[in-house]
């Protein structure tokens, strides 16, 4: 049996077995509801909502704190004694490379030709929203986290669920939290197998193959698609075993490096076009309150600008605090207010960007796209760029196996948090996993696993049924850390020697699991 004949029989098999599963999955998980003639699907009600929620609990914490996030992200109040592996900055990038995806390029084409150029608007409102969310979680993380005696950190909803609920309602509490943690564990190792990293590998490998002559090229064979998964899971293995220093080291480099030719290229397709921004900012506005064209009108595009930027930016899913809990900090709501800069990275920059080259280019594909053709994703965005950069689907390319590649390393680190919960952080537990992550990066290659896929997004947003209850629960907890971060902030400002008090000089608790 070939290679090819034997791959094809795989992904029948696990199609034919996990398909009723997945469709019933993701009907519960995406279940919409009928709004002004389109549908709207009640998770993403449920993360807006929690966005809302936290915004206004916590006095609009995005925007009157951004400065004091960037401060922070500089390195403004960093403290070399403290616990954790890394600094503010890789925390941040090592969390980003986990959000920024093909979601970016692709998933953001999608949004405006289905729902218009007015989708844009509300996505950058939603993923304003998401900052709020994405401080709460990412606090709590960092607040419950786990110094173990080596001096590596495990953090995450797995760690702040339990020990959040058991510290504000007792017993009771601690049994309900750690019901909760085991779920958000299997959830996030599921999800880092086959969303955060299966699919990662399969896409960029398709890009590849599109552009070094299809099926019949280079790399179109299956021993092209062999060598790719090989070597992608052997980088991402080498990177793996250093753990998130070692991941942290790699996206502060590759994170700035991938998004940097992104948004360059953007200017360039803006720049070129200059004379033709101020309308497409008006396309976008008008588009947002009078679409044309677009199912359910306003709440329409709403919906479809909404839904794109809650899959993007992973606001309230419990994944980010994972990287973010290993920061060097005595101050937990440092890195929330650090995080809050995720969402902004993500989808008020990048997604725009790309929405902002789409529509000023305005290529024949998205037209096609919006008359009701299938049209991919990355076709249109990459046919944008052409208009201006016929050489552009290389870098695009590039771009593509860079978001893939920190995307597959994070997700190996969240699934390594997960699984070390689950089955212990034994040396031979740990090399298990690395070794099954990266040989379902070289499957990635090969295998296309749709229907596992599908299920992995419906479980990946189940968590965030869970996470965004516990964020609810806990939120008093992040509004005194917030407290207790900015009274340090105003005495570290005012003060020439910025040493801590008694308490801020306490060593962190270490404990062993």
């Amino acid at each position: 049996m070939s290679l090819d004949s034997f791959t094809e029989s795989v992904d029948e098999s696990v199609s034919g077995f996990f398909e009723p599963i997945a469709s019933w999955l993701g009907e519960v998980v995406f279940y919409a509801v009928p709004v002004g003639g389109t549908d709207l699907p009640l998770i993403v009600a449920w993360l807006v909502v929690a966005g809302l929620v936290f915004t206004g609990w916590f006095g609009f914490v995005q925007f009157r704190r951004f400065r004091l996030a960037v401060d922070v992200v500089r390195g403004k109040y960093d403290d070399k004694s403290a616990a954790g592996e890394v600094n503010h900055f890789q925390a941040l990038t090592a969390a980003v490379s986990g959000t920024v995806g093909l979601g970016n390029i692709a998933g953001v084409a999608v949004a405006v030709s289905i729902g218009g150029p007015g989708a844009t608007f509300w996505m950058i409102l939603c993923g304003l929203l998401g900052m709020a969310s994405k401080f709460v979680e990412v606090t709590l993380g960092v607040k419950y986290r786990e110094v173990h005696a080596d001096g590596s950190v495990s953090g995450g909803p797995m760690h702040y669920l339990p020990k959040g609920f058991a510290e504000r309602f007792g017993s009771r509490g601690a049994t309900f939290g750690k019901v909760l943690a085991v779920l958000a564990s299997a959830m996030i190792l599921f999800f880092g197998l086959f969303g955060g990293n299966l699919f990662q590998v399969n896409q960029s490998y398709a890009q590849l193959v599109s552009v070094t002559g299809g099926e019949d090229g280079a790399m179109g064979s299956s021993a092209g698609a062999l060598f790719f998964g090989v070597l992608v899971a052997a980088l991402v293995g080498i990177v793996l075993l250093g753990g998130i220093r070692s991941i942290a080291s790699v996206t502060s480099r590759l994170v700035p490096a991938m998004a940097g030719i992104y948004i360059a290229a953007c200017l360039v397709v803006i720049l070129v076009h200059i004379g033709e921004v101020p309308s497409a900012v008006v396309t976008i506005v008008e588009g947002a309150f009078n679409p044309e064209g677009v199912a359910g009108g306003v709440l329409g595009a709403l919906i479809i600008g909404f839904k794109r930027a809650a899959f993007s930016n992973e606001a309230g899913l419990g994944s980010a605090p994972i990287a973010h809990s290993a920061v060097k900090t005595k101050h937990p709501a440092s890195e929330g207010l650090v995080a809050l800069l995720e969402p902004f990275i993500d989808t008020v920059i990048i997604c725009t960007m790309t929405a902002l080259t789409i529509v000023i280019a305005n290529p024949a594909s998205w037209a096609e796209a919006r008359a009701g053709e299938e049209i991919g994703g990355v076709t249109i965005t990459s046919d944008a760029f052409e208009t201006v950069l016929p050489w552009f689907p290389y870098i695009l390319t590039v771009a593509v196996m860079l978001f893939a590649i920190s995307t597959v390393l994070t997700w190996g680190y969240y699934g390594l948090k997960a699984w070390s919960y689950l089955f212990g952080r034994s040396r031979a537990s740990e090399i298990t996993y690395k070794i099954t992550y990266t040989l379902f990066a070289v499957a990635g290659s090969l295998l296309t696993l749709q229907t596992l896929i599908d299920m992995a997004d419906a479980v990946l947003f189940t968590l965030a049924v869970i996470n965004i209850i516990g964020l609810y629960f806990l939120a008093p907890v992040v509004k005194k850390e917030l407290e207790t971060f900015l009274a340090y902030v105003r005495r570290h400002n005012s003060s020439a020697d910025p040493d801590m008090d008694g308490a801020e000089k306490k060593a962190p608790v270490v404990t062993e699991s």
